[in-house]
């Protein structure tokens, strides 16, 4: 057998089924007027075919132009390589009938790793000869008798130049009636969706595979001798085996017999390893170095008879390199396998799959240095491996690699899946000795494997059970620069421009915390739709109407309060923040972060620290740790007072323009009524600029009001209404009024620097239900408050079409002076302004919150940081938008 994932090459066709491997480049071989082009558009979808004659007319404007050829054959080939590198069958449609040809089409179906497949279509000359006399500008009948003698020399030779299958057709009735029938590729296990219990080298460890089994809830079936021979698992999970299942460990032939039970019983697949692929060879007396290792795992098949030794032999000899489970969500190989090469199928693959790369170079213990894919990869497939052995199980950008050298010593390291945990047995004794010390691939921060979302306690696991987690300790710039498309799984496919991701990548340069703390970014939030008529621009009836659009009936109305927009991330512990951030607290004992809605950090060092501090005991006290079961948090809050962040922003653009304001108007009114007083009618102009004098002294008392004395974090209030995340956990689908609950108890438990918020909980279907909370915001905005947001009953809730904004705001109409000017409430301002255009404010919201929800979804699930920084780098880009800030 050749190594392909496809099996041996088929024979000539001797009926007119054509079996063709899903993903191939199939190549068209006959003489002009065989009939290529129509089996091709018999057969094939128009957009799957590359026909030479085609390609001659878009070079050349003549499809019959032969000064053509080399150009045209240049576009064919760029078309064919970018449809191959997309994994998409391609039909090429030219003669093929000499060997320079068909070698650069095999070349490029091996580039690109997927199966060459020739179509001969070896029709008889008379037939070739007819077909031509009926086309204008056919070639001639010495040139189809030319092409068919090359044919004829070539058919023999198509397998050794490398084609996987031949099908030959010999008449027309052969063509006419031929049937194509696709077959999946061996690798192909899409539709498997698990469970899983992914389980690393075994390496002749009987006693450990059976231990760890029965670890799984594997019930062992043995046979009259008491051999393991299958092992069944009761809810109908299987066991995947990575490969590596002899040599070095003491009895190959025992663990080999389980799993082959396990594999013809459907309890189990399994990959090949390397060392399975030498034993194949070593059976077959092919040339094979035999290692010491290899000879023991040989004498115990012996030991077993020649049956179960062919057994043995075929069993490995059909084991595939690689595996695509899950809907492409799960990748297994023994060595790993770089994105490019899922799913595909050819020799290079298999070896990959197998043995991996190298970089060519030799460590200090003489052996191969292995070429660091995982470090680089940013595939969305989870791919588990083995093949280095390595001192425990670690996450590398979605990857794992679950040899944890059990021959040597170590554990024998199984990875629930889709649950993401990992179970070990200890190893009896040292087996064998490695040949250098196990450890991890690179030094690199621990970082905790992500726990189920669903936590049937409270209590924190034991150390024992957790999984580390890192991934490399810099940032791509690939990552988060240039054009880039974020797929997100609550708002699709958002695109992210090279301008906005550059202006994003200035900010995170320049002025953004430590990207490893920088975990979320919120949306922004537009109003609700403009009040038509009246003294108001905004009102909750509008609010309620808009989401009653979006088929949205329940909802809550929050208390607005005017702060800054604050993302807290508290640590249970310094430990957590080093091994689960990565980053050292300074000082030490305030572990966390406050940043801004743009990344930025709230205040100085000790600042900071002093409140992380007081918000760290009051988690405490609430119990929250324990309850969420989780030594992280991060919430969303506002910031209180507004000058705490914004002193310069009120000197600057309310208090300056209100003192100006009024010094200018009092002069004005002063000269007003010396006039009048000179008999000059000016009343209605006095009148006017009283109006005006008056409408300055509300804006000045509208910022006054969120305006109070601050010294270091004293006077400094945060209100949090939303928990976003915590060790294996997102929040978005929990309860508005849980997360404010969650509130109210930070806020018992430190009254001091903790706010509750209001709210009214509305059904918009109860007409008293939407009376009470408009006026509970009409007491709120009297009162001098900002207003009420309105928020569905979840963050990620769906309505007719698609995700719904996570809150729209409702501001009151004194407070909106600090946003359109002390004058708004002119008529003429008020017609104005009520032209407002809402629609880009109200997409970026909304692409903003997709972005955030899947930041953290993606947080939650334990992913890499790069995965992380993908969705805060967007949100970023997209602040770049140009959208009028007054919304």
């Amino acid at each position: 057998m050749t190594e392909t994932e496809t099996g041996d090459a088929s024979a000539d066709s001797a009926g007119t089924e054509l079996e063709l491997p899903e993903r191939a480049l199939i190549v068209l071989v006959g003489a002009s007027g065989s009939g290529k082009s129509t089996f091709a558009a018999r057969h094939f979808p128009r957009t799957q075919v590359l026909s030479s004659d085609h390609c001659r007319a878009m070079v050349a404007d003549d499809p019959t132009d032969q000064a053509a050829t080399a150009d045209a054959f240049e576009v064919l080939h760029h078309i064919a390589g970018k449809r191959l590198a997309a994994g998409r069958v391609t039909v090429v449609d030219a003669t093929n009938v000499h060997t320079h040809a068909r070698e650069s089409l095999i070349r490029l179906a091996r580039e690109h790793d997927v199966l060459p497949v020739a179509v001969v279509l070896d029709m008889p000359e008379s037939v070739c000869l007819r077909r031509n006399a009926e086309r204008p500008e056919a070639p001639s009948p010495g040139v189809v008798r030319r092409q068919r003698k090359d044919l004829r020399h070539s058919l023999k030779r198509l397998r050794r130049e490398g084609f996987r299958r031949v099908h030959v057709l010999r008449s027309e009735s052969e063509a006419d009636s031929a049937e194509l029938r696709w077959s999946r590729l061996l690798n192909n296990r899409r539709s498997d969706t698990g469970p899983f219990d992914v389980i690393g080298d075994v390496h002749g460890c009987r006693v450990e595979l059976e231990a760890l089994l029965s670890e799984l809830g594997y019930r062992l079936r043995r046979d009259a001798d008491g051999n393991a021979v299958d092992a069944e698992h009761p809810a109908g999970r299987r066991a995947l085996l990575l490969g590596d299942l002899v040599d070095r460990g003491p009895d190959s032939a025992g663990v080999l017999r389980l799993v082959m039970g396990m594999v013809g019983s459907g309890n189990a697949l399994a990959v090949i390893g390397n060392h399975e692929h030498k034993l194949v060879k070593a059976l077959d007396g092919r040339k094979v170095r035999i290692s010491e290792a290899l000879r023991e795992t040989l004498e115990q098949l012996d030991e077993l008879g020649a049956d179960f030794r062919r057994r043995a032999r075929d069993f490995c000899d059909g084991l595939t390199a690689h595996y695509v489970l899950d809907g492409g969500n799960l990748v297994v190989a023994h060595a790993g396998l770089p994105e490019r090469y899922h799913g595909r199928a050819s020799g290079r693959v298999r070896a990959i799959a197998m043995y991996g790369e190298t970089t060519g170079e030799t460590d200090e213990w003489g052996l191969p240095v292995r070429y660091p894919w995982a470090r680089d990869y940013r595939g969305g497939a989870t791919v588990l491996y083995g093949h280095t052995p390595v001192a425990s199980a670690e996450w590398i950008n979605d990857t794992m690699c679950l040899d944890t050298g059990c021959v040597f010593g170590g554990e024998l390291t199984a990875l629930r899946y889709p649950e993401r945990e990992t179970v070990s047995v200890p190893a009896e004794r040292v087996y064998s000795e490695p040949a250098r010390p196990l450890r991890n691939h690179e030094p690199a921060r621990p970082l905790r494997n992500h726990e189920p979302a669903a936590r049937e306690s409270s209590e924190r696991r034991a150390p024992a059970e957790r999984t580390p987690r890192r991934e490399p300790g810099t940032l791509d710039l690939g990552d988060v620069s240039g054009r880039r498309v974020v797929h997100t799984g609550h708002h699709g496919r958002l695109t992210i421009g090279a301008e906005q991701s550059a202006a994003a990548l200035e900010v995170l340069s320049r002025f953004a915390i430590d990207p490893r703390l920088l975990l979320y970014l919120p949306p922004t939030m537009p109003p609700c739709s403009t009040v038509t008529e009246g003294e108001l621009l905004e009102h909750p009836e509008r609010a309620f109407a808009d989401y009653r659009k979006q088929g949205v009936r329940e909802l809550m109305c929050q208390e607005k309060h005017m702060g800054s927009r604050a993302v807290v991330l508290l640590c249970r512990d310094d430990r957590t923040a080093r091994e689960r951030f990565g980053v050292e607290p300074r000082p030490a004992g305030t572990p966390g972060v406050v940043h801004t809605r743009t990344g930025r950090a709230f205040f100085d060092e000790p600042t900071s620290a002093a409140l992380l501090a007081r918000a760290h005991a009051a988690v405490g006290r609430t119990g929250l740790w324990e309850e969420l079961g989780t030594d992280w948090l991060l919430l969303d809050a506002e910031l209180l007072p507004w000058n705490a962040k914004a002193a310069g922003l009120v000197d600057e653009q309310y208090a300056g323009p209100a003192t100006a304001g009024e010094s200018a108007l009092r002069s004005t009114l002063r000269g007003l009524r010396e006039a009048e007083r000179r008999g000059v009618d000016v009343a209605a102009l006095r009148t006017r600029f009283e109006s005006r004098q008056a409408d300055v002294e509300r804006f000045r008392t509208a910022y006054r009001a969120h305006c109070h004395p601050v010294d270091g974090i004293e006077g400094v209030r945060l209100a949090p209404f939303r928990v976003l995340a915590s060790e294996g956990r997102a929040y978005g689908d929990s309860e508005q009024e849980w997360h404010l609950a969650t509130a109210d108890r930070l806020a018992a438990a430190d009254p001091g620097l903790f706010r509750t918020t209001g709210r009214r909980a509305v059904d918009i279907d109860d007409a008293g239900s939407v009376a009470a909370a408009t006026e509970w915001w009409e007491e709120l905005t009297a009162a001098g408050g900002e207003g009420v947001v309105v928020k569905p009953r979840t963050a990620a809730l769906r309505g007719r079409n698609g995700l719904v904004q996570p809150g729209v705001k409702v501001r009151g109409g004194e407070y909106l002076r600090l946003v359109y000017g002390p004058e708004y409430t002119e008529p003429h301002n008020l017609e104005r302004l009520r032209k407002r255009s809402l629609g880009r404010k109200r997409s970026l919201a909304l692409r903003e919150h997709g972005l955030g929800l899947e930041a953290l979804d993606r947080l939650a699930a334990g992913e890499p940081l790069w995965r992380i920084h993908e969705c805060v780098s967007a949100v970023l880009a997209l602040e770049s938008d140009p959208v009028d800030p007054r919304l």
